[in-house]
């Protein structure tokens, strides 16, 4: 148009500033602006309110605001346009303040006004302001203008006010399908899905024809109810609408599916879909609810295999099931190489993973190689240094945290918490226990919890009773830590006697407790009390007994020279026992005088164990205790062959 001699008119800028928001960029658009100078369009309201938008757009909000200011003549489009600048570039308070200079200069807020400043609640979240536009809107008689009013009932049900929103969507004479899908949506994210479901049958009763948004918004809300039955039906109402093939309700009817438990619907609909990014990472995360970790990396080497593109949440579902180092390194060099910065959320995961396999050099580097520090941050690397067994480090952490002014949390507690357990220093408790108080952290659960464990495994048995005895409200996890603290110490009585009061108080024990009272009765040779425990587990409690309960009763009888009924444990155990079980009976076995069974465990460990030692010698000197010699040299032979030595002992009496 240009070379063709022809100039622009009002119409021609006006639709070309747009594009230079959305194609080109900031000197494309001062060249435009040039041009509107020259041909004497830049005294005209809509030119200039163009101008501002498209400024603020492009992140010049200076440039928007001296246009805007050196403008006289100032309508509703104009303050329209700087209001909605100040909101693209968050700046919230100025968009506000604008909003109400404009009605203090006479020009009445219009309804895209309105709504440009609502949207800037959503976004804060503030709800006070939320309600003062609410009170205008009603008191400007914008009631009636739909556009508004869904405007309102998003930003109620954002602003975590869904009563509010609900109460406005039953006033509204007219409901459009945004209303419908702003309602089914909040209830949704608030986790209320029965008022989600409730709401979608009203609008298919209604006749109301519902959309893509619609049923993701259902979707998700079943995925929060776990309603796999309500989620087949409204999958099969997606198929037949012909909605099914839009990935992103492919990809919440995976997480539905997978929260609901059912993992194997997930994986067909990766399989028969053209499977996104987010569809993986969605499946993924579904894995790691499910218990199956197992299927997290060969998923990811199908979602490699098909081009798709990893991205950090990806990442992040990687990192915690890596099953070895070398793997782990692999995919942290991965996000070095394509992320610009390492995320804190990346860079916690990471060092997560290292100190799984007690790398505490590799979390120091990953900590130091991140720039802005949040308290997020700080915590995973003295979580490292806890799982590390690194209590100095973690308490040279923490001083130079104070030094920089980090304010600590309750996370950070834990830690450090944790660092006196190892170090099992009372008086660094006892120091530890007073910035708590100061703080002000002593009445959160967690870390009450903690500080009975700390000083019981400090020594301070008492103390750490009488923190029990203060707390107000004791969970499970309180008793369990006392009913720890005990046995700890060989207070095999106490423990019991605290188990009863807990029950008798309602509170039901965790798997946990039951592994601190069992071993209780086995460290103080209880067996009547272990057997009725044992029992209980899954009789009165539904819950599975693990290998940790398992190995407590075979521990207590083993002790007690019941090893029939030790070893007949053993046999009905649903899961192969473990090594250190294994070797507990064996050990009962020889202090008992009895081979046979002795043998009989001896054998199955042998045959579990790939070139140890330990076992061979085990069941060696029970054989030799019974006086059979061959078999004892019998088996030293088969050391022997398979290049097995016995360790050899080390003794520093007579060193010098």
């Amino acid at each position: 148009m240009h070379c063709a001699g022809l100039g622009p008119n009002l119409v021609t800028v006006v639709s070309v500033l747009p594009s230079c928001n959305d194609f080109f960029g900031i000197y494309q658009g001062e060249s435009v602006h040039g041009m509107i100078i020259k041909f004497g369009l830049s005294e005209q309201v809509s030119v200039v309110s163009a101008l501002v938008s498209m400024y603020s757009k492009l992140g010049k909000l200076d440039s928007a605001i001296l246009l805007f200011c050196c403008f006289t003549e100032k309508n509703n489009l104009m303050w329209n346009s700087m209001i909605s600048g100040y909101l693209v570039n968050n700046e919230w308070n100025m968009a506000l303040d604008a909003f109400c200079k404009m009605q203090i200069e006479g020009v009445p807020p219009d309804a895209t006004g309105i709504i440009n400043v609502i949207s800037g609640c959503r976004h804060t979240k503030d709800l006070h302001a939320a309600k003062s536009i609410h009170a205008y809107a009603v008191r400007n008689r914008f009631e009636s203008n739909q556009s508004v009013m869904n405007a309102l009932l998003a930003m109620y049900a954002d602003c975590g006010d869904i009563s509010t929103s609900y109460t406005i969507f039953q006033k509204m004479e007219v409901r459009m399908l945004i209303s419908w899908n702003t309602m089914i949506s909040g209830f949704a994210e608030t986790g209320d899905s029965e008022a989600s479901l409730m709401l979608f049958c009203q609008m298919c009763h209604k006749e109301v024809q519902f959309d893509l948004v619609t049923l993701i918004g259902v979707i998700s809300s079943l995925s929060v109810s776990e309603d796999a039955i309500v989620g087949e039906s409204v999958h099969s109402l997606a198929i037949k609408s012909g909605c099914n093939s839009d990935v992103s309700l492919t990809n919440a009817l995976i997480t539905m599916y997978t929260n609901c438990g059912v993992v194997e619907a997930g994986q067909q609909l990766v399989d028969s879909c053209f499977a996104n990014t987010i569809t993986y990472n969605a499946l993924m995360s579904g894995y790691h609810k499910n218990n199956l970790s197992e299927k997290i990396l060969p998923l990811f080497y199908q979602m490699v295999k098909n081009d798709v593109k990893p991205n950090l949440v990806t990442l992040l579902n990687l990192l915690p099931v890596c099953q070895s180092q070398l793997q782990g390194k692999s995919i942290h060099g991965y996000a070095v190489r394509n992320f610009t910065r390492l995320e804190t959320a990346l860079a916690t995961s990471a060092m997560g993973m290292y100190s799984r396999f007690n790398n505490i050099e590799y979390c120091s580097k990953i900590f130091s190689l991140v720039g802005e520090r949040n308290i997020i941050l700080w915590n995973a690397f003295l979580s490292a240094c806890a799982q590390c067994k690194q209590a100095d480090m973690l308490v040279h952490i923490f001083k130079h945290m104070l030094f920089l002014n980090v304010k600590p949390d309750a996370v950070t507690m834990l830690s450090l918490i944790s660092a006196c357990s190892q170090l099992g220093d009372a008086d660094f408790a006892a120091c530890v226990m007073a910035l708590i108080l100061q703080r002000g952290f002593s009445a959160k659960d967690l870390v009450l919890n903690a500080l009975i464990d700390m000083h019981s495994r400090c020594g301070s048995i008492s103390f750490a009773r009488e923190l029990f005895d203060n707390s107000v409200e004791k969970d499970s996890v309180t008793w369990g830590a006392m009913i720890n603290a005990y046995c700890m110490h060989g207070h095999g009585e106490a423990a019991l006697n605290l188990f009863s009061m807990m029950i008798s108080s309602g509170v039901d024990p965790d798997d946990i407790t039951f592994v601190s009272i069992l071993s209780a009765c086995s460290h103080s040779g209880f067996v009547e009390q272990g057997r009725r425990l044992f029992k209980s587990l899954q009789a009165d409690y539904g819950i599975t007994p693990r290998m940790e309960h398992y190995a407590c009763m075979v521990d207590l009888l083993g002790r007690m020279g019941h090893l029939d009924e030790a070893y007949d444990i053993v046999r009905s155990m649903p899961f192969r026992p473990s090594d250190n079980l294994l070797e507990s009976l064996l050990g009962a076995c020889r202090f008992h005088g009895n081979s046979k069974i002795g043998e009989s465990v001896g054998k199955l460990l042998i045959e579990s164990e790939h070139g140890k030692s330990r076992s061979y010698v085990m069941l060696s000197n029970i054989y030799a205790s019974a006086g059979k010699w061959s078999d004892c040299e019998q088996l030293r032979s088969d050391m022997e062959a398979k290049g097995l030595r016995k360790d050899v002992g080390v003794s520093l009496i007579g060193m010098t």
